[in-house]
């Protein structure tokens, strides 16, 4: 992985088929531009260009959006779907101010010796987004690669964007991202110590702490599979402030049915398949109860 001074990125000079990108959440649409690189690249080694953080934290003057998950779980997706070497751009105002040629010259030609670089359509660079694609593919012509648009991925009427899946995870709709992104949304977090309220009650839940920065799906309870030490398990978890005992900060917690494991300190990854219901206060704990069998019923129907 390249990070830090670009100048000490590619001592060696090799060549690189370069994929520029944010490529948070490496959905669907982002896999279209590893396809297009891919197939245009003539055997050169694959590099992916990309951002530490979202370039509009330093850019936009609102706070920037919600990342789809951490820099580390992008980079390890990065690797999963083949890409050989991973360029980590720390944007700040310096690059910021960079101009679309300058840019190009900093990253690609200079850090990279890319002879090859792919981007979505509408892709926009450098200072105030002046750069066009056909702004980077005159450049191209100057300095010596070649440019592929990918387009956007289509589903369904609604374009494959890391802007749609948030949206729609934060709506709750997480069939629909799982489908935007090829997979399920996912938080990786830490089992903490909770009240132990859901163990009095006969449903025993994992409390997950939620990544700095990490998009959040609304609140309810979500049919999901949990991965921990190399093993699955599905279960239901409930997001949000647990108005039936008084409400309070919001929490994501995971009840594991049919089996009964200690994850306290453990680091799991939650997988969201699918919605059940809004949160929603209860009377009586008796009929919160009742309600789980039910939500554990119909995520069992679910999982098939």
């Amino acid at each position: 992985m390249f990070t830090g001074n670009p100048n000490s990125w590619n001592e060696q000079r090799n060549r690189y088929a370069v994929a520029v990108g944010v490529f948070d959440g490496v959905h669907r649409g982002h896999k279209a531009v590893f396809d297009a690189v891919r197939q245009a690249s003539g055997g050169l080694e694959l590099c992916a260009l990309t951002f530490g953080s979202h370039p509009a934290t330093v850019v936009a003057d609102e706070p920037a959006p919600l990342m789809l998950m951490t820099l580390d779980r992008r980079l390890q997706l990065l690797d999963e779907v083949g890409i050989e070497a991973v360029a980590v751009i720390d944007f700040d105002n310096a690059v910021r101010h960079l101009s679309p040629r300058a840019f190009v010259e900093v990253f690609l030609t200079g850090a990279l010796n890319a002879d090859l670089v792919a981007v979505g359509r509408g892709f926009r660079f450098g200072y105030q987004a002046e750069g066009t694609v056909d702004h980077l593919r005159l450049l191209g012509q100057k300095l010596g690669f070649d440019v592929v648009e990918a387009q956007i991925v289509n589903l369904h009427g609604t374009e494959v964007r890391s802007s749609s899946i948030r949206a729609s995870i934060a709506m709750g709709s997480v069939e629909l991202a799982a489908r935007m992104l090829g997979r399920p949304f996912e938080i990786a977090g830490a089992v903490v110590e909770g009240d132990r309220r859901g163990r009095t009650i006969g449903f025993p839940t994992a409390n997950i702490t939620m990544p700095e920065g990490v998009v959040r799906p609304a609140g309810g309870v979500y049919a999901v599979r949990c991965l921990v030490d190399g093993s699955s398990f599905d279960g239901v978890c409930n997001v949000g402030t647990r108005p039936t005992f008084g409400g309070g900060e919001e929490s994501i917690e995971v009840h594991l049915y049919d089996i009964d494991v200690d994850l306290y300190g453990k680091t799991v990854l939650v997988e969201f398949i699918d919605r059940i219901r809004d949160e929603q206060r209860f009377d009586s704990v008796e009929a919160l109860v009742a309600q789980i069998k039910v939500d554990i019923g119909t995520a069992k129907t679910i999982f098939g």
